[in-house]
């Protein structure tokens, strides 16, 4: 359950795009025949700096000597990457089939983006499998992961392709996918929907409406009390509605302070959970009817939200790192998003080549419902995430487990 979340700033592919991100660097050593061959950055090394310029695989010899040294690298560690959340089983089932020589170490899928900066830091110093090598975290995380010197820049072959306001103009981060704030429904227990915030409030929900994630760490439960706060009387730029609006959902006791998996949700524990649209829909999906989901997008308050990819300075595994971005911008990448609903970055780029299906379109909410969406830039997300993380206690007094 991807605890931080990944929030972006307007339109965005159908619509128009927003946000910023970015990504990483390959080094090159040059051997004595003159060829050029991807190596560890020195902050893989452990020397604590990311590479001096992004460069590209092919500035370092090309995609047959960026595989050649992953290949020598032979494994790969990930974090924080669920099966169930944006087709990433695809995702990752996709990456190994293409590069069977990669041994994929899948760390921890539960992970906050707060976790998984800490687990850079925890880990610089060591090259086993437990230090992640690449991470996908919340919005506000890029930028904050780059400030701080955790990442290395690296542009992918497809870098062109990624709107500007979805990447970091150095290469350190960029935005890979974005979705909206929804209701998830177990329609055998919930026999009327709830069509907008202010439902959630009636006495039918007693004890059945939770978040997918603690709102003091988690970036999808602090999106949800944002989107909350969007649909009673807040802004962009003010938070505070949302945590009043959860403090009456708390008092009126329905709310559940219990995070929300697609388990708890078939098993009718969190029988209406307030999750991403990809992730909903998804288990919608994932369940065959059994239970029976219904995915709610709300009248009001809905909110949008872009995740952001990035490379870490000190992986031990640069070059299996950027191989892997190089699978997740590709067309083949892109599409394994979007079968999962989630809407990638370069979505604006496929669909202009006419590289999208129409029975994948087909099946992808409406673009009209995703223009109502509201994209917060990045001093937004950072002072809603603040007054959201630090207000939570004081204001609901609710402890999210």
């Amino acid at each position: 359950m991807k605890y931080y979340s990944r929030l972006s700033r307007r339109h965005f592919l159908g619509l128009s795009t927003a946000a910023s991100l970015g990504a990483i660097a390959l080094n090159a050593c040059t051997s004595q025949s003159g060829t050029s061959t991807p190596t560890a950055s020195p902050a893989a090394e452990g020397s604590g700096a990311a590479a001096s310029l992004p460069i590209s695989a092919a500035e370092a010899g090309g995609m047959d000597a960026l595989i050649e040294a992953a290949r020598a690298e032979g494994e790969l560690s990930v974090i924080a990457l669920p099966d169930t959340w944006a087709n990433y089983k695809e995702m990752k089932s996709s990456f190994l089939q293409k590069y069977p020589f990669i041994r994929l170490n899948d760390l921890n899928p539960d992970a906050s983006s707060a976790e998984e900066l800490e687990a850079i830091r925890a880990n610089k110093n060591n090259r086993g499998p437990q230090n992640p090598d690449v991470l996908d975290v919340g919005f506000q995380f890029g930028e904050e992961a780059k400030l701080e010197g955790l990442l290395q820049p690296y542009k992918v072959a497809t870098w062109d392709s990624i709107p500007d306001s979805l990447k970091d103009a150095d290469g350190f981060w960029y935005g890979d996918y974005y979705g909206v704030m929804t209701f998830e429904v177990n329609t055998d227990i919930v026999q009327t929907l709830p069509e907008d915030w202010a439902d959630l409030l009636r006495p039918e929900y007693r004890g059945q409406v939770a978040l997918a994630g603690d709102p003091r760490q988690s970036g999808q439960a602090i999106n949800a009390v944002w989107a909350a706060a969007l649909g009673n009387g807040g802004s962009l730029t003010n938070a505070e509605p949302g945590l009043e609006f959860f403090k009456q959902l708390n008092e009126a006791g329905n709310f559940l302070p219990v995070i929300a998996q697609p388990a708890t949700i078939a098993q009718g524990e969190t029988p209406i959970a307030l999750r991403w649209d990809y992730n909903a829909l998804g288990n919608r999906d994932s369940t065959g009817g059994n239970p029976e989901i219904a995915v709610v997008v709300p009248k009001t308050g809905l909110l949008a939200g872009v995740y952001v990819q990035a490379i870490s300075a000190y992986a031990p595994r640069p070059n299996a790192a950027r191989l892997w971005m190089e699978h997740l911008y590709s067309d083949e990448g892109q599409m394994i998003w979007l079968k999962g609903y989630s809407r990638p970055a370069r979505f604006d780029d496929l669909t202009a080549k006419n590289a999208v299906p129409n029975d994948l379109l087909s099946k992808l909410p409406s673009p009209e419902l995703y223009a109502q969406a509201q994209f917060p830039n990045g001093e937004q997300i950072k002072a809603a995430s603040d007054i959201i993380t630090q207000g939570w206690d004081q204001v609901v007094g609710a402890d999210v487990q």
